[in-house]
């Protein structure tokens, strides 16, 4: 069996954050043969052409690093005003740097996320997915998990709570991970 690294990447810098109790999840629930690591956007600036230029500052060498190590990598978005949040777009966009060499040329990637609306985050995965194109990363396309209603479905704690959503969890990892065997 091949092991599988993957890179999870939470797209908000707020604690409590349900779409980061949805990372621990998927850590937890990760199947044989997958391991998910953690990785924190909170030293990551904002993009900067001029800070680029002057060389990348240590949180974006880090993030670029740790998604080159990672065999693949999960982006776990929240969705706010119908859209991917700033900090995830953000993150992809200093990936994205320098085009020709960009950390996420290449690798094969996974989209979920957590909202307390009806419909999830599909939206701003949704706009995720367009975002990969440009950055010609192999986007999972299918299944797709779009929790909604999620501070229903975890608890104080930040702890999965829901049977289904961590069964569609559970699920879903094997198919990243049977994504990623086919780029590797």
């Amino acid at each position: 069996m091949t092991d599988i690294r993957v890179l999870g990447v939470a797209g908000s810098l707020r604690h409590g954050s349900l779409n980061r109790a949805l990372l621990r999840a998927a850590i937890k629930l990760a199947p044989a043969g997958l391991t998910i690591d953690s990785f924190e956007l909170n030293d990551v600036p904002l993009y900067n052409g001029d800070v680029e230029a002057a060389g990348d500052p240590p949180g974006v060498t880090a993030l670029k690093t740790a998604i080159r190590a990672a065999d693949a990598v999960l982006f776990v978005t929240p969705e706010y005003n119908h859209g991917v949040p700033g900090v995830m777009k953000n993150a992809v966009d200093w990936a994205s740097r320098p085009p020709r060499d960009a950390a996420l040329n290449g690798k094969p990637v996974g989209i979920i996320g957590a909202s307390p609306g009806q419909v999830g985050t599909a939206r701003g995965q949704s706009q995720l997915r367009q975002a990969f194109e440009f950055t010609n990363s192999y986007c999972m396309a299918q299944p797709e998990i779009l929790v909604f209603r999620a501070h229903e479905k975890f608890n104080d704690k930040g702890e999965l709570t829901d049977a289904k959503t961590a069964e569609l969890l559970g699920k879903y990892l094997e198919a990243l991970r049977n994504w990623t065997l086919r780029f590797k």
